[in-house]
């Protein structure tokens, strides 16, 4: 089923649901994680379904992209660690202590 599958590209899947906990649970019934998207005209509840959601960034009503000021970077099956801002650069280095 496309819905579990990790793909890039201008690509929207939309599935009906009755009720916040459904639509996270719809969001979050998956092994990957790297950002979604939450649309809503009342966006306290957008942010308080994106805080349910299980992936490495979540945007509301806006599509998502990374920036290079920010750490961006996935949950789950979507890899481990950060790209881009301060933590990304600190994950491509080696400390080492004297």
């Amino acid at each position: 089923m496309v819905a579990r599958e990790e793909f890039f590209g201008p690509v929207a899947l939309i599935f009906p649901f009755r009720t916040e906990e459904e639509a996270v649970r719809l969001a979050n019934d998956t092994e990957y994680g790297l950002a979604a998207t939450v649309f809503s005209k009342d966006v306290a509840r957008a942010h308080r379904v994106a805080a349910q959601i299980e992936c490495g960034a979540v945007f509301i009503n806006d599509f998502v992209r990374s920036d290079p000021r920010a750490p961006f970077g996935g949950m789950k099956g979507s890899g481990v660690g950060r790209e881009l801002g301060a933590l990304g650069a600190r994950e491509l280095t080696n400390a080492k202590l004297v």
